[in-house]
């Protein structure tokens, strides 16, 4: 079971209930997110803490406009993210990030990976309102072709934007270089490849960063998906582990070959030894960052979380913040 040190517990704990009388809420639950949640988590790590809140005024959910979606504010934490005023403890560099339990609950109606696994933390900061309730309903009836997609696009995008070789337009769209040429480009495109001229003044050649950290980040979506899609073809649809050096412990040998796992397994080693910054090249590659498109909606689609039932747990919600 991964864990935290009581300083930053108690420095997340501070900064939330900062957050609460910022934005006058109440924290249902705080769990860890990203790398300390996955298990991926090196020396220098950032603390990112996900949490799901409730308007601490009831009265908003009717009011025009209703509750904000979402509170993400990099000045909230700004105050307990340096070393104690003796220097006996280093720097502790804090992340938050919430919804709205209203936010959460449509997240969750649509299988979202996202909220899958800010419930499925096993780091829990605060449990006004337990989630295991709702992880285990989500984890029992996600539609795997959300899941699929959610996954799909992470690792897809990542490698677009990290670890290929791309242009970056004026607009800040960013083309994969797949083919130079004295005169131009051949990039990749959301439908296939195009070319652009060398002297196009929109378009910057930029420096990617092929970086252990962006390459696991990669690998581990692109497996996610992989996975969830083979063993739905084999009629299980088994949810991929959190933990992902469990997932590649215990699942992975059964879809992915030797080779394959043993590059995630190097790459998550490496980040947890403090070497996420490292440049090492695309090690994924290309084909294998981007999953299918196509998945068989006659195999893979299911109906979801039922509403009703979500509903339900947004009255839980409520119940525990009174």
């Amino acid at each position: 079971m991964p864990s935290v040190p009581q300083r930053v517990r108690e420095r997340v704990d501070a900064s939330l209930t900062r957050l609460e009388r910022a934005y006058d809420v109440e924290v249902a639950f705080a769990t860890a997110r990203g790398s300390h949640a996955w298990g991926g988590a090196g020396p220098d790590s950032d603390y990112d803490v996900g949490f799901v809140s409730v308007e601490a005024d009831r009265r908003r959910y009717a009011h025009l406009g209703g509750p904000r979606e979402a509170i993400d504010d990099p000045d909230v934490a700004g105050e307990h993210s340096s070393a104690d005023a003796d220097g006996s403890d280093a720097a502790v560099d804090l992340e938050f990030q919430g919804w709205d339990v209203t936010t959460l609950a449509r997240l969750v109606a649509e299988s979202n990976a996202s909220a899958l696994d800010l419930l499925r933390s096993p780091i829990r900061y605060r449990t006004t309102y337990d989630p295991d309730p709702l992880a285990a309903y989500l984890e029992r009836t996600y539609d795997p072709i959300e899941l699929y997609h959610d996954w799909r696009a992470v690792a897809r995008n990542n490698y677009r934007k990290y670890l290929s070789d791309h242009l970056v337009r004026t607009d800040d769209a960013v083309f994969p270089i797949r083919e130079r040429e004295g005169d131009g480009y051949r990039v990749e495109t959301e439908d296939g490849t195009t070319w652009i001229d060398a002297d196009d003044e929109r378009y910057t050649e930029t420096a990617t960063r092929q970086t252990v950290k962006r390459n696991l980040t990669v690998c581990r979506a692109a497996m996610y998906a992989r996975y969830l899609k083979a063993t739905g073809n084999g009629g299980g649809h088994d949810l991929p582990a959190l933990a992902f050096g469990q997932f590649l412990a215990e699942q992975a040998p059964d879809v992915f070959d030797a080779d394959r796992i043993d590059l995630a397994r190097r790459l998550l080693e490496r980040k947890r030894d403090g070497e996420g910054d490292a440049r090492v090249g695309d090690l994924v590659g290309h084909e294998f960052a981007h999953p299918p498109r196509r998945i068989d909606p006659d195999v893979h689609a299911r109906d979801g979380p039922d509403r009703d039932r979500v509903n339900e747990f947004v009255d839980d919600v409520l119940e525990a913040c009174g």
